[in-house]
């Protein structure tokens, strides 16, 4: 049975005994799991999973819930489970992942918000902090109203681009209906990263043509360099540009023709690139995209781990379900087109490579984050 839970566990976390001098120690998890995609908590069982058993556990559910009450704050959802496993009685705390967030652990006069990296529970860093609270008000960063003036500002290149890839026209009535500003005339933050000037510090793309295999000094081993700022549609063709001058392109002739070879899809490109655009973090000061291109791989690497929490790794991106950091630039880049349906984008990345001439599987993309980046 323990196995089971174990394995439809989101995250979890083992106790030999439960700790209520020092409940520090267990209640970090809760608040992790709070913050995060949610999360079990088992007393009574080793942390190779071998049931121990707790001897007395009514007192230990009633202090569980007494702490948690206590010491979490605000008072996240959970469930208690007994359990029994080889004749020993033990508890499954199941935490739910948490709509009000941050959960803070509170106690002697520190208030700390906890966040899962890998298997550990771990003090989040203020970013994180700030986009929890963002996250608990139902806010996101893009949305919020800035002291930015719209009249100040030009949308050059905004507009071209939303004329070629839709045929229309962008009104002035379209910044107040797609978010860009409010009705008094002050830009969103959205607004500010769509500006022809560089308004937003943290919208930045690093590139690097790396000579080899791995990451060295960027004064001896960087074949090409460059570092753009501003406009996400700008950073968009520029990232694009970037990556299609440092790649070659192969061919292979056959009896009427010949077969292009380039080495790597360019619908790919855009749909990796667009997403790390739309769904990087913001908040974290001095961040920014980095694109590293090696010898045999391009890596896209960009700010801020999975939105829900969680790694990527731990999910099938075939059945991912869409959870949108910055809804008002996921939404504008949606109407010009640069990407398909919600949550289509790191399947687009995999079919789209798929179609090269000579694929195998050895060249399927990889997908993998942290709980401060993600990278494909």
């Amino acid at each position: 049975m323990i196995e089971q839970l174990i394995a439809e566990a989101t995250e979890c976390d083992f106790k030999v005994a439960l700790e209520t001098k020092k409940p520090k120690s267990w209640l970090k998890s809760v608040s992790a799991f709070s913050n995060g995609i949610g999360g079990t908590l088992f007393f009574g069982v080793s942390d190779d999973r071998e049931p121990i058993g707790l001897s007395d556990v009514q007192k230990d559910a009633e202090a569980i819930s007494r702490l948690i009450k206590e010491r979490i704050t605000p008072l996240p959802q959970f469930i208690l489970k007994p359990l029994q496993e080889d004749g020993k009685n033990l508890l499954a705390l199941e935490v739910s992942p948490g709509r009000s967030t941050p959960y803070y652990y509170k106690a002697d006069g520190v208030m700390e918000a906890y966040i899962r990296v890998g298997n550990e529970s771990v003090i989040a860093p203020d970013y994180i902090v700030n986009e929890l609270i963002l996250k608990g008000t139902n806010q996101s960063f893009d949305t919020l109203t800035t002291d930015a003036v719209k009249k100040d500002y030009s949308f050059t290149l905004l507009e071209a681009t939303y004329l070629e890839r839709t045929g229309l026209r962008f009104e002035p009535s379209d910044y107040v209906s797609f978010g860009l500003t409010d009705k008094n005339g002050l830009l969103t933050n959205a607004g500010k990263l769509m500006t022809d000037q560089h308004t937003v510090y943290n919208s930045r793309m690093f590139c690097t043509r790396w000579n080899g295999l791995e990451k060295s000094s960027i004064f001896d081993d960087a074949l090409d360099d460059k570092e753009y700022e501003g406009n996400l549609i700008y950073l968009l063709k520029s990232g694009s540009e970037f990556i299609r001058n440092n790649s070659k392109v192969r061919f292979v002739k056959e009896a009427q023709y010949r077969v292009d070879k380039p080495d790597y899809a360019e619908r790919a490109v855009t749909e990796a690139l667009v997403n790390a655009l739309i769904h990087r973090d913001y908040i974290v000061l001095g961040s920014e995209i980095h694109i590293d291109m090696f010898d045999d791989r391009v890596e896209i690497t960009s700010p801020g781990g999975m939105f829900g929490g969680g790694s990527i790794q731990e999910y099938d991106i075939y059945s991912i379900r869409s959870m949108r950091r910055n809804p008002v630039i996921a939404d504008l880049f949606h109407r010009m087109k640069y990407m398909e349906r919600r949550g289509s984008g790191l399947r687009k990345i995999v079919s789209e490579t798929e179609k090269l001439p000579g694929y195998t599987e050895a060249y399927k993309p990889e997908f993998s984050s942290t709980a401060t980046d993600f990278r494909v």
